[in-house]
């Protein structure tokens, strides 16, 4: 297959091309940058957003993996609904072009403040600009798939372990402060259980997803299963052999965050189990 993967060169885009690539299939690789970008990649430096007819731009593609998204760690910017619009547009400019298949990755913040598993049918209530911007194209998108007939799939990301300083989780953020020769590390107070995916993890998942049409809809690239914050960061402290000392309380507890969430996995199990 010929898939379209928007955001390439961002941090977890670049893990997820070259999952792609590793599966067999041709990417078309678009960002503003693309030096991080695998080197198998078909290669678009582009403004996303001002290409005209991005169907043909972008040579036709099969799917569109659309994982483009501004500020997507500060939750709170005025870019998640600035930018809305956008994508709608491009998404929809795609479907009436004849794209057939179109993945979009959303995230687990489109759910608002919940305690427990998360499934498809879990009612949405974001609290946020990044998650009422997520849910808001989730729903746009499904719309225009309908009216189009084309393959409509959602994949509602959770959290992303890994060792690149380049990332904005506290896992990057971690890293970069070892990097910079910190002994210590400003921490809340850990207690929260979140589902945690490590990268490689997660790109694979995503990339699985994409790679096949029989399941669709609202799909999880999770863990299925929580674990408090305290002890993944400490495994992962352990796991990298890195000399720093979280610094407990530093920080409160963010009042959207849930004391305890995490994604049922049915969905992304069948398509690994494939």
């Amino acid at each position: 297959m010929k898939i379209l993967v928007t955001g390439a060169n961002g941090y977890l885009g670049q893990g997820i091309v070259e999952a792609i690539l590793n599966r067999g299939h041709k990417v078309i690789a678009a960002d503003i940058k693309v030096n991080h970008v695998d080197e198998r990649a078909q290669k678009k430096i582009c403004n996303l957003f001002e290409v005209e007819s991005p169907y043909e731009y972008f040579d036709e593609p099969d799917v569109l993996l659309h994982l483009a998204w501004r500020e997507g760690f500060v939750h709170y910017s005025n870019a998640h609904i600035d930018d809305l619009p956008k994508h709608y547009k491009f998404i929809r400019s795609m479907a009436e072009s004849g794209c057939k298949h179109i993945t979009v990755l959303g995230s687990m913040h489109e759910i608002g403040f919940f305690e427990g598993s998360i499934n498809e049918s879990t009612p949405c209530h974001p609290v946020t600009p990044y998650g009422i911007g997520k849910n808001a194209l989730r729903e746009l998108t499904e719309m225009v798939c309908k009216q189009n007939d084309t393959i409509f799939q959602w994949l509602r990301g959770y959290y992303i372990v890994g060792n690149s300083k380049f990332g904005n989780s506290i896992f990057s953020k971690i890293t970069a402060a070892v990097e910079a020769g910190k002994k210590e590390f400003p921490f809340t107070t850990g207690q929260n259980q979140y589902d945690f995916v490590d990268y490689d993890i997660f790109a694979e998942q995503v990339a699985a997803v994409v790679s096949q049409s029989d399941i669709n809809g609202i799909i999880n690239i999770c863990s299925g299963k929580p674990e408090k914050l305290s002890d993944r960061v400490e495994r992962f402290i352990k796991e990298n052999n890195y000399n720093i000392k979280l610094e407990y309380g530093a920080f409160p507890d963010r009042p959207y965050d849930s004391k305890a969430v995490w994604g049922d996995g049915k969905k992304i199990q069948e398509i690994m189990n494939k």
